[in-house]
């Protein structure tokens, strides 16, 4: 006989490792369910007792990305999370001011100088805006502007 974990059991074990939104909870658990409407009573009790928390979920994926990530990109892994746009937004505003510094750290961090050929501009390009800043913060970071170090 072999041990099978309930629902209930399988979400926990995941918000063990990890703050999970109900949506990628659902996600991930709707394949073990066995009886329809099981896995909604299982996640609205978790809910209830607060194991599921939509605000972690924002406050986790900013504590961990944050630093390495623009606010598009964030704002892109908090929607596919299923986060409410309210929360998204919410979450959102403290990052405003701090894009530009942490576009420059993480330019910083990969390439050091500014580029000195269009195909170098192109790449560094390429890796900002893959990261989710702006096209005014890389602009800015790829313009080599003394003035924009300062603000």
């Amino acid at each position: 006989m072999s041990f099978q974990p309930t629902l209930k059991g399988r979400a926990l074990r995941l918000l063990s490792q990890r703050e999970h939104s109900r949506r990628e909870l659902e996600r991930k658990l709707q394949p073990h369910e066995e009886e329809p409407g099981t896995l909604a009573l299982a996640l609205d009790e978790l809910q209830a007792r607060g194991f599921i928390s939509e605000e972690r979920v924002a406050e986790s994926v900013l504590n961990r990305r944050a630093s390495r990530l623009g606010a598009t990109r964030i704002r892109q892994e908090l929607q596919d999370k299923g986060l409410d746009s309210e929360l998204i937004a919410q979450a959102l505003s403290g990052l405003k001011d701090s894009e530009l510094a942490r576009a420059r750290a993480v330019w910083q961090r990969k390439f050091e100088t500014l580029p000195q050929t269009p195909q170098e501009r192109a790449r560094q390009t390429r890796f900002l805006l893959a990261r989710g800043f702006s096209g005014e913060v890389v602009r800015r970071v790829l313009g080599g502007d003394p003035a924009d170090k300062e603000a």
